[in-house]
């Protein structure tokens, strides 16, 4: 069993100074989805969003809460992944049919030192170290930038190497790095943790060939946690989750040697194939392995279990990791790489020990469930997709049924750039960059009926940069 530190110590805290290569640092000419990569110089007071068109639901009232990097260069440098900018958190009110907007940037050490300097020198996921930069731990590097959870009433700011980081609700204001108890500071803590309907929280926290198992109370108490032994030190964003069980996706994009840009320190091994890891909730030593192809990923949906035993859940899975190891860099500098999309596809572990796969068909991202149905049988994803050749984002979203293998999806078309949309009741909330306004807008459909369209579009007075995931709060 590792203690504290020694788990840390397998994070590869070393700082490397690495060069970005030139190419790219010159960028390939004008392209317009390079507004979703802009900096945003500083906060954005609360302000009122002009309604384009439709009607909010009378019933719908709360704030869509997201995340996303929002500041990428300083004085003459830049990050080196898209992975590393700088958190933002942004607050979408809907209230009595009006929305409103505020954006704050979470305060971090990492964006404190930064400031500070003028420059960009802290090492992350795909960004060099600079001379002299202190990292005792990784909240050291940490960018809050992944997404967010409510809580007990608190708002957390995720980033998958370390601790979460609270922010108010209402101001988001920083508040300060989250313990969940002392003898676990700065123990990491993933950005998608799993949610029960009972609102138990579940989540992991990666070093090598361990992982820490969180497990929290609705109000975010910590509950108990534990160390685990992973068969390979695999790079994951996400894992996902049944009533019964945990489920660790091992993509064979391996951790074989220490150091930062933590991206450097992986390896495409698609020989070794995938390993999927099933873990009893209720006694964390009790484990099965199950085995499949070779495929790299970065979202999972909600896993189920079925009365015969399988485990069921979908996922966005790329043919090898180079969208992650590749192009996300060469984004900060406004070059695109094409590489293959993720396809929505569907894992069925079998109790007799195989495993296998099935495409919807189409390319998808950000695979979304309903919370209430969290590790319950369910047929539908939601997803972003739509994708164009030469552009690097989605610009549709869909309904997946997988009963009836029929996608229900609405198209933006090519001048919107389509982020995540969450479910919430009996509606979609996400965003979209309107590209012709040069404004980021906010949108609202039917979950039954998205082909529809939206049932209402808000316009801010202002674009931010693409952003990753977030949750609905109901007022």
């Amino acid at each position: 069993m590792l203690n504290r530190r020694t788990f840390l110590s397998h994070a590869g805290l070393a700082t490397a100074a690495l060069a970005i290569p030139e190419a790219l640092r010159a960028g390939s000419g004008p392209a317009d989805w390079r507004l979703a990569l802009a900096d945003v110089p500083g906060d954005i007071a609360t302000r009122r969003l002009r309604r384009v068109h439709g009607r909010a639901p009378a019933a719908l009232k709360g704030t869509l809460y997201r995340n996303g990097p929002a500041r990428f260069r300083r004085g003459g440098s830049a990050s080196g992944h898209w992975f590393d900018g700088d958190g933002m958190i942004r607050a979408w009110e809907i209230d009595d049919g009006d929305a409103r907007l505020a954006a704050r940037f979470v305060d971090t050490p990492k964006r404190r030192l930064e400031e500070a300097r003028g420059a960009m020198v802290v090492p992350g996921f795909g960004t060099p170290a600079g001379p002299d930069v202190p990292v005792s731990s990784s909240d050291d590097t940490n960018a809050a930038n992944t997404s967010v959870m409510m809580a007990g009433g608190k708002l957390l700011a995720l980033w998958e190497a370390g601790s979460a980081t609270e922010v108010d609700p209402r101001t988001l204001a920083t508040l300060g790095q989250k313990s969940f108890s002392p003898e676990l500071k700065h123990m990491p803590f993933l950005a998608h943790p799993r949610i029960e309907p009972d609102g138990r929280i579940w989540n992991l926290g990666l070093s090598g060939r361990s992982a820490l198992v969180w497990r929290l109370s609705a109000s975010g108490a910590l509950e108990a946690s534990q160390i685990v032994p992973l068969p390979r030190a695999s790079y994951m964003h996400d894992f996902t989750a049944t009533a019964r069980h945990l489920v660790i996706v091992l993509q064979p994009w391996l951790q074989d040697r220490m150091g930062l840009p933590y991206v450097d320190s992986l390896t495409w091994r698609p020989e070794r194939g995938t390993q999927v890891m099933v873990i009893d909730k209720a006694d964390l030593t009790r484990s099965r392995i199950f085995e499949l192809p070779a495929f790299a990923f970065f979202h999972l949906g909600d896993a189920w279990e079925e009365a015969d035993g399988t485990i069921r859940f979908d996922g966005c899975l790329e043919a090898d990791p180079s969208f992650g190891s590749t192009a996300a860099r060469a984004m900060v500098a406004g070059v695109h790489i094409d590489t293959p999309h993720p396809a929505l596809t569907m894992i069925a572990l079998h109790p007799g020990g195989r495993a296998t796969l099935t495409s919807s068909g189409i390319m998808a991202e950000f695979p979304r469930c309903d919370p209430r149905q969290a590790g319950l049988p369910r047929t539908r994803t939601v997803h972003v997709g739509g994708y164009i050749k030469g552009a690097p984002f989605a610009h549709a979203v869909g309904v997946w049924d997988w009963a009836k293998e029929r996608d229900d999806a609405y198209d933006f078309g090519a001048r919107q750039l389509v982020e995540e949309f969450v479910p919430h009741d009996r509606w979609l909330v996400g965003t979209t960059i309107n590209l012709d306004a040069r404004a980021t807008e906010l949108h609202v459909l039917d979950a039954a009926n998205v082909a529809r369209g939206p049932l209402v579009t808000w316009r801010a007075n202002v674009a931010l940069p693409y952003g990753f995931h977030g949750n609905f709060v109901s007022a």
